[in-house]
């Protein structure tokens, strides 16, 4: 008669879905195929290894073997308390779950235990953490011993999961977006829908789940730095230990750095360390939920991190700085957009090899017709290192910089109506640069291709982070699209342009008036809180001055006749901020050759002023008309400093990038 065990096993098998690949590795050994009859599995908690051991288990017993269960984490670690649970007859196949619980008996087994099984006897260990070198490097155990890592579902394991847990076709997809191939995500999410409620909008949405996570997940955190470590690792794309080191502290973050890297949960790549996306997306709403107020904070310093590098980077250094900078607005209108692109293994964004170009400009003829391909190809020679490019994958953007008084700037109609715009609107001041994304291509040849999304976001931070710029402007043809997201950076929509008989909406801002740094903390709040629309009022600079209304105003704060005239200028926001910086600026002037008598000469006629430039001249123990040149020549040399900085670089120079 059958027992209702049987009608459980016959549930679960009918259940089961995936892992292929450690299933025809178990029934190769069954059918003695093959040496390999040692087999790690190992994995994260909630990856599944348990539902594979019972799955090996009916497999072995179907196939007419004596199969032993033994569970770790039910015994103590003892050979005694282990030979007690496997009983007195010898198993053909031994089955351990929970190795990590055993790890003090793992000696042994490998030394007595398992060498004394038949020959035609299985061993499949499943733990948390992979085998020890010794199984791995011993030349015996080498040829008999297989791992395997256990990863997320791929979508039709995924799928066909749901399927046999009888959630309805058009639930699937949405549950496996939250569950991200997960199995025990995936299969608490199949329980919600099954008993009649909605699919969740968000993991944050279903504190059951995360909680079930979590706990398979921290619960082996030794100390508040370790669970402070995980909360890093899930905010920021990579961490590394110098990014802990601001997290943690100095002190912690080379023990919390190793056993984040130890994680079954947790990659190491040659960048640092990268959690799987589920793992992420549990614990960074845990944390949140937990306590919001330090998640801020979290938040804060991982930003400001970043930023500092990138600001200071260059090469192929800024382009993966801007990477996790894009990555830290994972709830802004392309988040699934970053997301699908990782899942699809295209993680960097590098610049273009020159031999790539041409193809790429045939791309863009058939995307945008044959004027735009040629123009592409113009721009490619001009300006090759313009052009950044998805490793491995097919997104591709192209960055101008202009004026670089090539004819190619008047011949293309997109560049020459910005320039054109800018003339009539805010003139460009000697040595200023416009930045425009001019050329965007995705994967399926679109610019709304997800390759597209992430290859421009991300070339577009490193070229606005990583050089002065006075505008950024990106031209798009589907602005039905990209609409939200430039509301979302507080772009405007400034004009459009018909090239190739396609219209051409352009986007931009004035650096200058709302530079790069509060646009930065602009964006870091609208991750966080939410937000669109232009910049706040308050944030926004006056229209820039020109050469000689700058040097007016700074002989008027000079006199103290009007301070407040450079206000909202690179040197502050009032007229107090204002006087402090232009005597910081005078006192700079002594650091540089020759430099002292100006500086001297300013200190005594504006700073500590004498009762008249007569006694300044006397003080400083120089003729009146020597006085006089000299205060010309300092006056001159210190506004040519101060306009270096308003425009934000030497005159003529260009940051290396």
């Amino acid at each position: 008669m059958p027992k209702l065990g049987d009608v459980v096993e016959d549930v679960r098998w009918r259940s089961f879905a995936g892992r292929d690949t450690e299933v025809a590795c178990f029934d190769e050994a069954l059918a003695g195929r093959t040496s390999r009859r040692v087999l790690f599995v190992y994995g994260p908690g909630g990856i599944g290894k348990t539902t594979l051991l019972l799955h090996l288990r009916e497999r072995g017993r179907r196939a007419g073997r004596r199969v032993v269960y033994v569970d770790g984490q039910d015994l103590r670690p003892t050979a005694e308390d282990f030979v007690g649970a496997v009983g007195g007859a010898e198993p053909q196949v031994l089955l351990v779950d929970g190795y990590e619980h055993l790890a003090a008996l793992d000696g042994w087994l490998r030394r007595d235990l398992v060498p004394a099984l038949p020959d035609d006897g299985i061993v499949v260990l499943a733990g948390r953490d992979p085998p020890v070198q010794a199984w791995r490097c011993d030349p015996g155990w080498r040829g008999v011993v297989a791992v395997h890592q256990l990863s997320a579902l791929d979508p039709n394991a995924s799928a066909d999961l749901l399927e046999r847990a009888g959630v309805a076709a058009g639930n699937r997809e949405a549950i496996m977006r939250l569950g991200r191939g997960h199995p025990l995500a995936l299969a608490l999410l199949a329980d919600v829908v099954s008993a009649g409620g909605d699919v969740p909008g968000s993991l944050a949405e279903a504190p059951d789940l995360i909680s079930a996570l979590t706990a398979s997940v921290m619960r082996d955190a030794p100390s508040e730095a370790h669970l402070l470590g995980l909360a890093t690792c899930a905010k920021a794309q990579v961490t590394t230990e110098d990014l802990l080191r601001r997290t943690v502290g100095d002190a912690d973050a080379p023990r919390v750095w190793q056993w984040l890297r130890d994680r079954p949960f947790v990659t190491a790549r040659p960048q640092g360390l990268f959690p799987h996306d589920l793992t992420r997306e549990v614990l960074d709403a845990e944390f949140e939920r937990r306590s919001p107020d330090r998640y801020r904070e979290l938040h804060r310093i991982i930003h400001d991190y970043v930023v500092t590098g990138l600001r200071s980077a260059t090469g192929m250094h800024r382009q993966l700085l801007a990477q996790q900078l894009a990555y830290l607005h994972r709830r802004g209108p392309f988040s699934a957009e970053f997301r699908a692109v990782r899942a699809h293994g295209s993680i960097a964004v590098v610049p273009a090899h020159p031999g790539e170009l041409a193809a790429v400009a045939v791309h863009i003829g058939h995307q945008l017709g044959p004027r735009s391909e040629a123009l592409a190809r113009e721009w490619f020679a001009a300006r090759p290192e313009g052009a950044s490019v998805i490793a491995g994958g097919s997104g591709f953007a192209y960055h101008a910089l202009v004026p670089a008084g090539l004819a190619l700037e008047r011949e293309d109609p997109v560049v020459r109506a910005i320039l054109e715009h800018v003339g009539r609107t805010a003139p460009l001041r000697p040595g200023e640069q416009v930045d425009i994304a001019r050329f965007l291509l995705g994967e399926d040849g679109s610019q709304s291709d997800r390759n597209a999304v992430f290859a421009g976001s991300v070339s577009s931070i490193a070229e606005w982070c990583g050089r002065p710029l006075a505008w950024a402007f990106v031209a798009t043809v589907d602005d039905r699209f990209w609409g939200p997201f430039f509301d979302y950076l507080g772009f405007r929509e400034l004009l459009s342009v018909d090239c190739d008989g396609r219209r051409h909406v352009v986007y931009g801002n004035d650096w200058r008036r709302f530079p790069v740094g509060a646009w930065l903390e602009m964006m870091n709040e609208r991750e966080q809180t939410g937000g669109s629309g232009p910049p706040p009022a308050e944030l926004t600079r006056p229209a820039p001055m020109g050469r000689d209304q700058f040097a007016s105003a700074v002989r008027a704060a000079l006199h103290r006749a009007d301070a407040g005239s450079l206000a909202g200028t690179a040197l502050g926001g009032d007229p107090a901020t204002v006087r402090a910086a232009l005597a910081k600026a005078v006192d700079a002037l002594g650091e540089e050759p020759r430099g002292e008598r100006l500086r001297a000469v300013l200190h005594r006629t504006y700073l500590k002023p004498a009762a008249s430039q007569e006694a300044a001249a006397e003080a400083l123990g120089l003729p009146f008309s020597t006085y006089r040149r000299h205060l010309a020549k300092a006056v001159e040399t210190l506004t040519d400093r101060l306009w270096e900085a308003e425009t934000g670089h030497r005159l003529g120079s260009e940051r290396p990038g």
